[in-house]
């Protein structure tokens, strides 16, 4: 289901990125990287209305508690840097109808913080703000990552080291040359999973978008890596530009027979990454306590912050 006129392609990246890079969003899934890798999954599609982009697209969380999947909106997109109130509402409101139209209530999702009051300008009585937890992202500093140095980190290095000692490998740049090579890795991790049918029926439309994404890693502008052990890959990385100083993880995957391996995938894309990025965000943790315990052990600088806002 796709609740605007167009659907997301490389083809029209250019135009998405104007509007993605027409304000600083901070937000994970705001870059085009994001929303090509999970376009399908959750059915983004996009529609100019006035001077704004919309972007709408779908949550697969509620098919495990056999809910009805509900599409949501995006933050509204500027490509000026700059919001008008007047105009902006009555976008807001034309989107709404289409919403409408299609039988749903629209709902904006994933609205950091930040933009609370631009939204609360142009709409000032409407809406109410909800408490976003399970989505906020994780910020890191790039140097923190890439030294692990001090009491923090102790833990991490540990097992760092004893990968670094126990294990020859190496770390290179993932190409869609190594496309089938990075997909046997895929299935092969997801093979064994004990996990119930709802968590596996994620797992295999992940896998399809995967597949997908390796075929085009230079031509959407991925930044990735892989760790290869005995020429194999055991351990690989996605990520894109947020930002000027901001690259967002999107998919990290090791093989955990390698301890330290995680960790090591993390430092090596770090060190990698250009030396003005100066942060990495990790996205959300999604409400599942053991990534947040995972997230938070990494010491992030910041969360952005994001809410639910909801026409009263």
């Amino acid at each position: 289901m796709f609740m605007f006129e167009n659907q997301i392609t490389i083809e029209d990246r250019p135009v998405l990125e104007e509007y993605l890079n027409g304000y600083d969003y901070q937000t994970s899934g705001l870059s085009f990287s994001s929303l090509y890798m999970w376009r399908n999954i959750n059915g983004f599609s996009w529609q100019i209305i006035g001077d704004y982009m919309f972007l709408a697209g779908e949550s697969h969380l509620e098919m495990e508690d056999g809910g009805r999947i509900e599409p949501f909106l995006f933050p509204p997109l500027t490509r000026t840097g700059s919001y008008e109130p007047q105009g902006l509402r009555q976008a807001i409101y034309e989107a709404k109808k289409i919403f409408e139209k299609g039988g749903y209530e629209m709902v904006i999702r994933l609205l950091p913080d930040h933009m609370i009051d631009i939204i609360r300008q142009a709409c000032p009585e409407e809406l109410e703000y909800i408490e976003d937890r399970p989505n906020y992202d994780y910020v890191y500093r790039r140097q923190d990552l890439a030294e692990l140095k001090g009491r923090d980190y102790h833990g991490k290095k540990n097992h760092l080291n004893y990968f670094h000692k126990n294990y020859q490998f190496e770390y290179v740049p993932l190409t869609s040359d190594m496309a089938d090579a990075a997909m046997r890795f895929i299935e092969e991790s997801n093979e064994h999973k004990e996990i119930s049918e709802y968590e596996m029926q994620l797992l295999k439309m992940e896998e399809e978008a995967m597949a997908d994404v390796f075929r085009n890693l230079e031509k959407v502008g991925y930044l990735a890596g892989a760790v290869l052990i005995d020429d194999k890959i055991e351990a690989l990385t996605v990520g894109g530009n947020l930002n000027k100083d901001t690259v967002a993880v999107h998919v990290e995957k090791a093989n955990t027979n390698f301890r330290g391996l995680y960790q090591a995938i993390n430092n090596e894309f770090c060190k990698s990454l250009p030396s003005h990025v100066e942060y990495v965000n990790r996205e959300e943790d999604m409400g599942i306590a053991n990534l947040r315990k995972a997230k938070l052990s990494y010491k992030p600088v910041r969360m952005v912050e994001k809410y639910i806002a909801a026409f009263k």
